[in-house]
């Protein structure tokens, strides 16, 4: 029984990366790439390691899969949000049909929020 819940996990794990693999090449953007990438790479990687887990049926396997599937979760998302982050301060294009850009909202709003009595708002005045 618990060869076929190891091979279960093992697949559907592959079958995760497989589906990052297929958005990596499909989609139209860095940022929805990103997506895919981090989103399936990272439950895929999840699956296997619960594989693994299961096939040696050892505590301390099972500790070392475990933290490398919470360290995996915790750096993943964060990486993945530096990256795009990075990528649209270095203004790669957006896909033509992307309808919102709330980053770009978020910044003009802090523009037009910036208080008057700022350091460039003196040196302004001064000109």
């Amino acid at each position: 029984m618990i060869e076929v819940m190891t091979a279960l996990m093992m697949l559907l794990g592959a079958g995760f990366c497989l589906l990052g693999a297929i958005g990596m090449v499909r989609m139209p953007d860095v940022f929805t790439r990103l997506q895919a990438a981090t989103k399936t790479g990272t439950l895929g990687v999840g699956c296997i390691m619960v594989g693994v887990a299961l096939h040696f049926g050892d505590l301390g396997v099972a500790v070392r899969a475990l933290l490398v599937v919470v360290f995996l979760f915790l750096t993943a998302p964060i990486a993945a949000h530096v990256i795009a982050r990075a990528a649209y301060f270095v203004a790669v294009p957006l896909w033509n049909r992307t309808s919102l850009d709330e980053l770009k909202e978020a910044i003009e709003r802090q523009g037009r929020d910036a208080p008057a009595n700022s350091k460039a708002a003196a040196l302004e005045r001064e000109a």
